[in-house]
């Protein structure tokens, strides 16, 4: 069953809502928590698409994926 776009809109303002009622130092907080959930979901994929990566290779290959993100964000247009 897809998700209705009325549900994702939902859900959306929820999460708006949810981060409006934070505290400075919730929001403080919250981006190192966001960047280790990304990382996780990040590894999860690398892990499907690599199946017999270790450990330490799925940390390689997520540490080159933030390497060449970081250089595509600092390059010009």
């Amino acid at each position: 069953m897809e998700p209705t776009p009325e549900l994702i809109d939902a859900l959306y303002r929820e999460e708006i809502l949810h981060a409006r009622r934070l505290t400075p130092e919730q929001r403080l907080l919250a981006g190192p928590r966001l960047f280790d959930s990304a990382c996780e979901v990040a590894k999860a994929g690398i892990r499907w698409q690599h199946p017999d990566a270790n450990e330490d290779q799925v940390l390689d290959i997520l540490r080159q994926r933030l390497v060449l993100a970081r250089r595509l964000e600092e390059s010009p247009c």
